[in-house]
Parts: C-alpha cells; sequence; structure tokens
C-alpha cells in the first residue's frame, strides 16, 4: 500500500466571513492512498478553532498512514480507525483525510459508490444551503440574490459582526422568497440571542446555528426554549460523546467529518442525535471535493445539509458528486467517493 500527502492553499472566489474573522484561502491537505492499483482521495480542511492546522496536519499524516498501511487492506475500515484514534485522539481533522481516502478506496476496489457500499439512500440527499458570508449589507444582499438566481433557494446567512439586524433585512429584501437559516458562530450572549430571535423569526428565519459561544450549554437552552424556531449546535457539538449533554440544549446538531474524525465517526455521531431525538445536520468547512464528497454519500442520513464549501473555492483540484442547482446527484457516481483530479492536478504539489 502506498500514499502521498499533498498541501494546497486554495484561493477562494471571494472572501468569506464569519464573526471570527475572514478567509481568503482554504488550507487543504490530501491523501491519495493506492493499495493493488486502486487509488482512494481523501482531503481535509483544519481549523485553527478545533485546534489543527494544515501543518500540524501534514506532520500527523506520515505516521497514521503507516498504521493503515500496516493493515494490509483498506477493508478493514474498523480496526484502522481504532488505531488512528489511538494514535492521534486529538486531531480529528488528520483521521479525517485517511478515513476518506481509506472509505474511498475501500468502495473503488469493490466497484460500488460509497453510500451504496453503506446501503444508502441516492434519492435521500436533502437540498443543500448556500452560504453568504458577513459583509457588509449592500454586498450581502447582492450574494443572497446571486445565489438565488444561481439555483438556491435556501440560504445560510452568517450574522455575529454587528449591526446584524441591517445585514439580515438586506438579505431578506434582496431574497424575498428564499428559506434563510442564520448562524451567529457562537457570537452571542444568550440575552442577546434570544432578544434577537424575536426579530429573526418574524422574518421567516427557519434555523437558528449556534447562536451562543460553544461552551454556553445553559445559554444554548435559554435560546431553545425561548422560540418555535429549531436550534441548532455547530462548535458545540464535535463527537457522539457530544450528544447526551446537548440533547435537552437543542434541536438540531451540524455533523462535520472534520470535526468528529471522519466518516466513521460521523455515522456514529448521526445516530446518536437520532437515539437522542435530535435533528441533524451535515455541515463542512469551505473545502475542496477531495473531502467534500464523502460527506455528500452521508447526507441521506440527515435532516439538512450545509454543503456548499467547494462551491465557495476560485477553483477546486477535484471534480466531486455532481449537483444541479441545490441538489447533489449521488447517482451520477460510478465508484469509492466519485472524486477524481481535476485536469492539471499534480500530486506533487
Amino acid at each position: 500500500m502506498n500514499w502521498t500527502v499533498t498541501r494546497h492553499d486554495l484561493p477562494l472566489s471571494m472572501p468569506f466571513g464569519i464573526s471570527r474573522g475572514t478567509s481568503a484561502v482554504s488550507e487543504s491537505v490530501v491523501v491519495e492512498l493506492t493499495h493493488e492499483g486502486t487509488t482512494g482521495y481523501g482531503g481535509t480542511t483544519p481549523s485553527p478553532y478545533f485546534g489543527e492546522t494544515a501543518e500540524s496536519v501534514a506532520a500527523a499524516l506520515p505516521d497514521l498512514l503507516d498504521t493503515v498501511a500496516e493493515a494490509g487492506t483498506p477493508h478493514a475500515g474498523q480496526r484502522i480507525e481504532r488505531r488512528l484514534r489511538e494514535e492521534a485522539p486529538d486531531q480529528p481533522a488528520a483521521r479525517n483525510a485517511v478515513g476518506i481516502a481509506v472509505a474511498d478506496c475501500a468502495a473503488r476496489d469493490l466497484g460500488v459508490p460509497l453510500y451504496r457500499q453503506w446501503g444508502l439512500d441516492p434519492d435521500g440527499v436533502p437540498p443543500t444551503t448556500y452560504t453568504v458570508g458577513l459583509d457588509p449589507p449592500a454586498r450581502m444582499a447582492e450574494k443572497a440574490e446571486a445565489a438565488v438566481e444561481a439555483g438556491f433557494p435556501i440560504l445560510k446567512v452568517k450574522l455575529g459582526g454587528g449591526d446584524d439586524r441591517a445585514r439580515f433585512d438586506a438579505v431578506r429584501e434582496a431574497a424575498p422568497e428564499a428559506e434563510l437559516r442564520v448562524d451567529a458562530n457562537g457570537a452571542w450572549g444568550a440575552d442577546e440571542a434570544v432578544e434577537k430571535t424575536e426579530w429573526l423569526e418574524a422574518g421567516g428565519v427557519t434555523l437558528f446555528e449556534q447562536p451562543v459561544a460553544a461552551a454556553d450549554i445553559e445559554g444554548l437552552a435559554r435560546v431553545t426554549d425561548a422560540t418555535a424556531t429549531p436550534v441548532c449546535a455547530d462548535e458545540a457539538c464535535r463527537t457522539a460523546a457530544d450528544v447526551p449533554r446537548l440533547a435537552e440544549a437543542c434541536d438540531v446538531v451540524n455533523v462535520k467529518l472534520v470535526k468528529c474524525g471522519g466518516p466513521r465517526a460521523a455515522r456514529r455521531l448521526v445516530h446518536a442525535a437520532d437515539a437522542h431525538g435530535l435533528g441533524t445536520m451535515l455541515g463542512c468547512m469551505v473545502e475542496s471535493s477531495a473531502s467534500l464528497a464523502a460527506a455528500v454519500h452521508l447526507a441521506p442520513l440527515v435532516d439538512y445539509a450545509d454543503l456548499d464549501g467547494a462551491l465557495l473555492l476560485g477553483s477546486d483540484p477535484f471534480d466531486g458528486v455532481p449537483i444541479d442547482g441545490d441538489r447533489f446527484d449521488l447517482r451520477a457516481v460510478d465508484s469509492g467517493t466519485g472524486v477524481s483530479p481535476a485536469p492539471g492536478w499534480d500530486s506533487r504539489h
């Protein structure tokens, strides 16, 4: 079994702002794993907020991939994931890249799409939102209008940067028929969040995502109790172990492969949320299809999809699952995750 690791700084199509700051580049790490002539691809885009960087991921991957090579086959997914968690318990982004590559390689070796290997319904993928990043109100309005015209009737609106009402009102005026979901990325205090839910509800918001700081579970519960609109935990929910303490504090949890450690961990998180009566959203970073495609294959398991990460790049070095408007077409995937290098890809980069 052979492998390569490459790093790529991927420019975004435009700067992307959330309450914690604005980024212009997505720092991606890509794994290529080859077994008996079959190559699987896995990518990850770590976030310093969760304690990992592209540098730390790239440094960890050689040892993790040596562990995969010792297993001798990508079909030993359970054993491989257990070993990776033992070796790198605090590096889920690094484990994510390996886990995706292993899953992709195994499904390709069997000649089936990943969703079929998992027994999932390719027609069960929810429509994805398109994210309107934090910007001045007029610019957010322009982006919202363009997204709706491009075929995205459900928008995620980033708030939490001050002047929230002007920003929201500008988006609502520009996209009067769109479904709007709001994400503050933990920027509000509980009192502020409760106050804002009143006028946001009046504006037709259908979901509030992480209104308060990740550690403020009591505040999250206060917001949930104050509104009939579903409240989603993102930064507060990393793995399946977080679900029990969130079960009475929110309505939905946001599952991201990069947070929990890969596809197998993501499935456990979804099932834990189901067992506790919580809804589920499958989310992403601003990332290439090398990582995003694996999440799309998991999407039939969840209630909401926020999988626009690759669409926010200036260009994607990988082709992934085809998308028509806000709908991914899993039936178009022949095997594995469906990822392939785009023309001009250089694994030596």
